[in-house]
């Protein structure tokens, strides 16, 4: 019976290992939060690319170590609902929505609304969709726009109130572009454990001095690529599907055509 107890009670335990990653997320992810809300759109635009780090490397290390959990899982939705809905619509709104009042709060709550649904729906697809591919832009790939745009502009003196408009239809965007059906890369069939050649540590070497360099920059224009492979990746997909059925439909007409 003592040793029966003492399994229930390590069961019931909580992994800290993967839960403190989701932790240092969650808390860069409310800095992100604070720090908008005093002014200082630029830390609290980085301290949404640390979240995006810590969030990155949770999930990573619990299947390393072997310590996934239902806890942890919903730990790591309660995060990134923060860090990636809240944080980064908040940001938006203090930085550039305040000025144009109900409009303004709108756009930033369509964020906020679709960075929700999309972590919803991630969660009750897991195990069912592609491993490969994302349905729908990722809350984290959405929070780097907004992170991204405000940081560059911060560096270049832009304010968010001249382009309130803009900043507006790219929030309100983002937030539709996580709840369609676009499909994006997910990264997932990386092999990270696995061996590559000189040249690839090489490649990712020039990808860290580059965005050294300009981190705001490169950072914006990564993830602005990344949002736009959704649409360009679904089209191309339709149209090559629709290619390969018109060439099925012909060569079935050939072979059942008249003979002689």
């Amino acid at each position: 019976m003592q040793k029966l107890n003492k399994e229930v009670v390590r069961k019931k335990g909580i992994y800290l290992l993967p839960n403190l990653f989701t932790t240092a997320g969650l808390f860069s992810g409310f800095y992100a939060v604070i720090a908008s809300m005093n002014g200082f759109f630029e830390l609290a635009s980085i301290a949404i690319f640390v979240a995006m780090l810590w969030d990155g490397l949770d999930g990573r290390v619990a299947r390393m170590t072997n310590t996934q959990s239902d806890f942890g899982a919903e730990y790591d939705s309660m995060s990134d609902m923060v860090s990636f809905g809240v944080a980064p619509a908040l940001l938006a709104y203090n930085w550039g929505l305040f000025e144009l009042g109900k409009i303004g709060w709108l756009a930033a709550f369509i964020f906020c609304a679709g960075a929700a649904l999309r972590l919803a729906r991630f969660n009750t697809q897991v195990g069912v969709e592609d491993k490969k591919y994302f349905q729908g832009l990722a809350s984290p790939g959405a929070a780097a726009v907004i992170a991204g745009s405000v940081w560059l502009g911060s560096e270049n003196g832009i304010k968010g109130d001249e382009i309130s408009w803009l900043v507006a239809l790219l929030t309100s965007l983002l937030g539709l572009l996580m709840v369609s059906n676009f499909r994006y890369y997910s990264f997932k069939d990386v092999n990270w454990r696995g061996k590559v050649n000189f040249l690839t540590i090489l490649l990712m070497v020039g990808v860290f001095v580059l965005i050294s360099i300009e981190p705001a920059f490169i950072l914006c224009l990564i993830f602005y690529l990344y949002a736009l492979s959704g649409p360009i990746v679904t089209i191309h997909s339709i149209r090559r599907l629709k290619r390969s059925v018109s060439m099925a439909g012909k060569s079935d007409e050939k072979d059942n055509g008249p003979s002689a």
